[in-house]
């Protein structure tokens, strides 16, 4: 596969689901990507300190609009993510692996075409069970985030499972929850914190935030951590964070 430098707003990937087929290519030494240039602009909250992107804050009161940029990296799954997560992403996967631990990417970067859909389908789904509309919009924003909202749109967020003929999901979540601020990933929607994240526990759902950070959040509870929006909210801008 060849690389391909292209610029966009708004870049519409082709949404190819990793299959358990092409896991051990994902992330592997010799990863085959392409590089991909994509613009998006978070406004944030005036006491965080955003000087470092990897620290921007994306959730239903901090929208993304169109002119953050950043650099994709495209999976041979066809997933892709950020070019500067990469490296350390890269380094996780193959320690678990490592420890006979097998993950796969399930979800990197979405463009916000894909992120609608999945609302509509989450909303469709409810609806299918006989709730409202209001109702099945309400249920579907738990588990979905609203487009401009959701960290998937950065490419700084990854959904991991595990590689089913070889791993289970809970050993990889455990490997994960233990394991993963080690290399600059948190936990971003943690248990007991939907009523500050809005969004339920998801133990796949990483994020990236740098080593330091994620030392930090670990540091302060353990495996249960803290969520994203604690974490800034205890540092103003001009905090070395």
């Amino acid at each position: 596969m060849k690389r391909k430098n292209r610029k966009n707003k708004n870049s519409a990937f082709p949404a190819v689901v990793c299959t358990v087929f092409l896991a051990a290519a994902v992330l592997s030494g010799n990863a085959v990507y392409r590089r991909q240039q994509i613009d998006a602009n978070v406004i944030t909250n005036e006491t965080v300190d955003t000087s470092d992107p990897m620290l921007v804050l994306v959730n239903r009161t901090h929208i993304i609009s169109d002119e953050y940029s950043g650099e994709l990296v495209e999976l041979d799954c066809g997933k892709s993510v950020d070019s500067r997560i990469y490296p350390d992403l890269q380094a996780m996967f193959d320690e678990m692996r490592s420890e006979g631990v097998y993950p796969i990417v399930n979800e990197g970067f979405r463009t916000r075409k894909d992120q609608e859909q999945m609302m509509t389908d989450q909303i469709n789904a409810y609806l299918d069970e006989g709730y409202s509309r209001r109702k099945a919009e309400k249920l579907a924003e738990k588990i979905v985030a609203p487009v401009g909202s959701s960290e998937h749109e950065l490419g700084i967020a990854v959904d991991i499972i595990a590689d089913k003929t070889k791993s289970d999901n809970e050993t990889v979540y455990n490997w994960l929850a233990k394991n993963a601020y080690k290399y600059g990933f948190i936990l971003r929607y943690p248990p007991n914190k939907t009523e500050i994240t809005g969004i339920d526990y998801e133990p796949w759902h990483y994020r990236y935030v740098g080593k330091k950070a994620a030392a930090e959040i670990y540091e302060q509870c353990g495996v249960q951590g803290i969520c994203l929006e604690e974490y800034l909210e205890n540092n103003t801008k001009g905090t070395d964070i």
